[in-house]
Parts: structure tokens; C-alpha cells; sequence
């Protein structure tokens, strides 16, 4: 039996993530690639058995090539989202998904590493998440937050203090160990508990926010 098909009526495929989404998407593959890499001497250290010699040299540029790649993309999702038109709710909520993931791989690296310490993680953990619930109940009131300006503020401090703290780490990867890399540790604290107060406030801003937006009427 011949089956005729009216082609006319059947729409084109649209692929279910934008150019945008896909940039975001990078940081999702290179962040637990980071964490190994970063970790990996720990496990296979130096001279440890034949043929598992893992140098802490060849970590270093690696690392950075990691580090600015996830970072050049949280900047270019953004870009190119508005240039093509390609702004949406999901990316609004994969975005700050992302970048969360990716932040917590690179801060527990350095908490590790003794560079960061706990508790200030600890307290970026729970900001992170409570983002991203009350992101979940602006859902139900059918809007998809943004990111808010203080949540930019604090991105960048991030930044700031994951550079400072890779610097740090990577001085000693490169075998220098001295005042230098006290002070950058210092500076690299000094950031990342600044990022950690403007992330509380930046809690508030979104819980604020939250408790004053009605509910949708499009729900």
C-alpha cells in the first residue's frame, strides 16, 4: 500500500540547544576535566613506579588553557545569545547551572590544595544552591530569572580569585615556593572572601526579588 506523505506540513527539525546553549555546555565538559587533571599528581606522584611519572609542569598550562577556555565561554554564551536573537528561559536557567558546576570543580581543587579555606566554600556552596532553588520557585510563578547585577559582581570576583589561586598554585607546580606565593595566596583569600559577602548579598537580592514578583498570569 503506497503511503503519500504531504511534506509541505511537516516542519523543519530545530535542534533543542541554541549556539549559546552549546558554548555554556563547554564548561560542563571542561570542569570535571579540570578537577582530574588538577588532582591527578596526587594520585601518580612524582616518580611513582615506572612509566607513571605525572610531572606537575605540564599541568600548569593545561590547567590555564582549562581555566580561561570555561571562563571565555561563560563571557561569549551571553554574547552570542543576544546577538542571534537566541535568548531563552532555559538558557536563563543552563547558564548559571553551569557556571555553578563548574565554579564548585575549580574552588574545591583549591580547598584541597589548602589555598582556600573551608569554610568560605562552604558558605559559596550553600549561596550556589539556594540561587538556584529560588530559581526553581520563580518557576512556579512562571518567570525564569537572570542573572541579577550583584550576581554579575560576584562572577567576576570569582574570577578574579580563581586566577589568583591558580597563579598561586601553579608557582609551586613550577617549583617556586617563596614570598611571592604567600602573597598571592593571601590576595587570592582576600578576593574570595570579598566574592563570598558579595555572594550573601547577591542571596538576598534574589530572595527579595522573589518575594515581590507576582505570579504569572501566562503560567
Amino acid at each position: 500500500m503506497d503511503i503519500n506523505l504531504d511534506t509541505s506540513k511537516i516542519k523543519p527539525h530545530t535542534p533543542s540547544m541554541t549556539l549559546a546553549d552549546k558554548i555554556t555546555f563547554v564548561r560542563l565538559v571542561l570542569a570535571p576535566i579540570f578537577f582530574v587533571i588538577y588532582l591527578l599528581p596526587r594520585f601518580f606522584p612524582s616518580g611513582y613506579g615506572e612509566g607513571l611519572f605525572i610531572s606537575l609542569v605540564w599541568t600548569v598550562p593545561v590547567l590555564w588553557v582549562l581555566f580561561l577556555v570555561s571562563e571565555i565561554s561563560d563571557l561569549l554564551d551571553g554574547i552570542v545569545a543576544r546577538k542571534r536573537g537566541e535568548v531563552s528561559d532555559f538558557g536563563k536557567l543552563f547558564d548559571p547551572f553551569a557556571d555553578t558546576l563548574a565554579k564548585i570543580a575549580y574552588f574545591l581543587c583549591f580547598v584541597i590544595d589548602g589555598i582556600f579555606p573551608a569554610l568560605a566554600f562552604l558558605i559559596v556552596l550553600y549561596r550556589e544552591y539556594s540561587v538556584l532553588f529560588v530559581r526553581n520557585l520563580m518557576l512556579k510563578k512562571g518567570i525564569a530569572m537572570g542573572a541579577r547585577m550583584s550576581g554579575k559582581v560576584k562572577t567576576v570576583c570569582y574570577f578574579i580569585a580563581g586566577a589568583l589561586a591558580l597563579l598561586a598554585s601553579s608557582f609551586t607546580r613550577l617549583g617556586f615556593d617563596g614570598d611571592f606565593y604567600r602573597w598571592l595566596v593571601m590576595a587570592a583569600n582576600v578576593v574570595f572572601v570579598c566574592s563570598v559577602v558579595v555572594a550573601v548579598f547577591s542571596l538576598i537580592e534574589y530572595v527579595l526579588v522573589y518575594k515581590k514578583t507576582p505570579v504569572s498570569e501566562n503560567k
